[in-house]
């Protein structure tokens, strides 16, 4: 497989390139900046880019940027960014298209999966770091939270915390009908709808906790 590495770290950037070269890849670049990346790449037309996340010349997400660069000029590239911590913000409207992966760097150390990986990005399959799914599973979820009005927020807060309805109310200043009335309106706008078979209070306990409470509005 010919592979273009961009990774401005000197250190793991030599350690990557020998690495591929001896799982049986051919380097044909490796570069240390988002420009040079997007040089090497339109220049050798590899099957595979390895791209870090962070990278000069804005130390910032240049190399999410990148990413989203080659997908739009070279699209038969299958691109892989490497991340020491997840940043998503430049790359979600790459996650979960064919032949893009993002993995943390740890994953490396891991050989047959690694390659694995490889493989499955340069084909045109799609490799997510387990953590990297966790985190866009929150990310939904937050967002969700954040439809919530002020009021709702502290009622979903309360009944996550075991309250029923009249203890909620109680603690709120508000009747236990007005309690009712604000749940309906959380079930809408999580999206759960009374199916019969799954209990509604339930699972938006579990959104609220799964994600820890965030994007619920403050006060």
């Amino acid at each position: 497989m010919r592979v273009v590495v961009a990774e401005d770290s000197v250190l793991f950037r030599e350690g990557l390139v020998r690495l591929l070269t001896d799982l049986g890849h051919e380097v044909v670049a490796a570069v240390g900046d988002a420009p040079a990346l997007l040089a090497a790449v339109g220049e050798t037309r590899p099957q595979l880019a390895i791209v870090d996340v962070r990278m000069p010349p804005d130390h910032e997400s240049d190399g999410a940027r990148a990413a989203v660069s080659i997908r739009d000029d070279h699209p038969a590239t299958g691109v892989l960014l490497l991340s020491q911590h997840i940043e998503l913000r430049h790359c979600l409207e790459l996650i979960g298209t064919p032949g893009f992966g993002y993995l943390l760097k740890d994953r490396v150390l891991h050989l047959d999966q690694f390659d694995a990986a490889l493989h499955r990005v340069a084909g045109g399959g799609v490799a997510l770091d387990p953590e990297v799914v966790q985190a866009l599973v929150r990310s939904r979820q937050a967002s969700a939270l954040a439809g919530l009005t002020e009021r709702e927020g502290h009622v979903l807060e309360l009944v996550a915390q075991g309250h029923s309805n009249t203890a909620t109310g109680a603690a709120l200043g508000m009747s236990e009908r007005t309690v009712e009335t604000h749940m309906r309106s959380i079930f809408g706008k999580l999206g759960l709808v009374d199916d019969g078979a799954t209990h509604r209070r339930v699972r938006a306990v579990v959104t609220y906790l799964e994600s820890g409470g965030a994007g619920r509005p403050a006060g």
